[in-house]
């Protein structure tokens, strides 16, 4: 029921509706129902309907339950430019992934992080923004689109070594968290970021290789100009250097976390002829690569060569045989990067700026 107050000019609320429909049908419903027509239809004042449309800001039940109804009334929809510059933010946060589309489209790890970023902002009334960042001209685009109060924020997805992207997006004011630790000189204190326990896993994942009497582990690693890649390693040579006292580096073959790259390290450590029983790989693709290569090469797996990877992503259950490795809750990830962004925005000092997120790994055939 509307309530029964007067406006300024006296005209009831059921005048000011009366007067605003029959307004929006002369016009033949061709034009957008505007704000003036919704605060006559709800008997308040133009600024009365903007506060009420806007938050509710020292407005009263009544007004703002009479303002609601009007405009659902009316099929009233607020200027987002306008709003955007009242209210100084777009509603709106970008998710920029820095990688190419091979990678993009082929890697699952990207799909599963934004599945979690989706499912963390439904029903916020916040709208996603998916875009890429390639190389210098769309990075520039990107902040100034972003600086145009376009975005309120960015998730920033795979970090390469050295990008000036979240530095210029913070320097253009705005806030940034970042999908992986920051490992470059351009990063600073500023960085707010998530990341999986990703030496701690790979470590891991060695030790449990030892425990199964393996001793001679080679490992496929990352792109060493991200943290993912950096970290895995790291976490490899660690257990290594427990294990056999010294770090053997004719062990090592670098990849990009691709599956042919998988391939192509396989092959590299296989070539070097030094004796292998074991490999690490600094990610699942990769891990479906290695396998492939030792298929080929009539190797036995888990009998002549354990293989071990790295995410558990879709399909590696599915493997011949199936792939143990490391379980990274991606999902998991993608959901904090929104609500750690979401605390930037809201200027909560006390939030961490930070977050690891624990892995385990889950035992298959392969190993």
């Amino acid at each position: 029921m509307l309530c029964s107050c007067t406006n300024r000019d006296n005209t009831s609320v059921f005048e000011g509706r009366d007067n605003a429909v029959t307004m929006q049908r002369r016009t033949g419903g061709d034009h957008r129902p505007t704000l003036e027509m919704v605060a006559a239809a709800a008997g308040v004042s133009r600024g009365t309907a903007s506060r009420a449309l806007n938050g509710g800001v020292n407005v009263s039940r009544k007004a703002m339950e009479a303002v609601e109804r009007a405009a659902a009334e009316l099929g009233y929809r607020p200027n987002l430019a306008a709003r955007t510059l009242v209210l100084g933010r777009s509603e709106s946060i970008g998710l920029v992934i820095s990688e190419t589309d091979e990678r993009l489209f082929s890697d699952p790890y990207f799909a599963r992080l934004t599945r979690g970023v989706h499912s963390e902002l439904a029903g916020s009334g916040i709208q996603l923004v998916l875009t890429l960042a390639q190389n210098d001209q769309e990075r520039r685009q990107l902040v100034r689109f972003a600086a145009g109060r376009h975005l309120d924020g960015v998730l920033l997805i795979s970090h390469h070594r050295p990008d000036p992207l979240p530095l210029a997006l913070e320097d253009a004011g705005i806030p940034v968290v970042v999908a992986g630790r920051p490992n470059g000189p351009e990063c600073s204190t500023r960085s707010w970021w998530v990341d999986a326990d990703n030496c701690g896993g790979a470590r891991q994942a060695v030790e449990y290789l030892i425990s199964k009497g393996r001793r001679n582990i080679a490992t496929v690693a990352g792109t060493q100009d991200m943290s993912a890649g950096f970290d895995r390693l790291q976490g490899w040579k660690e257990a290594m250097r427990v294990a056999a006292g010294a770090l053997p580096e004719d062990l090592i073959a670098f990849g990009d976390f691709s599956e042919g790259s998988g391939r192509r390290g396989a092959e590299e450590l296989l070539a070097r002829g030094r004796p292998i029983d074991a490999i690490f790989a600094a990610s699942d693709l990769m891990a479906f690569g290695v396998l492939d290569t030792l298929h080929r090469r009539g190797l036995k797996v888990p009998e002549d060569i354990a293989v071990m990877g790295f995410d558990d992503m879709p399909g590696s259950e599915r493997c011949d045989p199936p792939l143990t490795t490391v379980v990274q809750p991606i999902d998991e990830m993608g959901r904090i990067l929104v609500r750690m962004l979401l605390q930037r925005l809201r200027g909560e000092e006390d939030a961490e700026t930070s977050v690891i997120v624990p892995t385990g790994f889950v035992v298959r055939g392969s190993a």
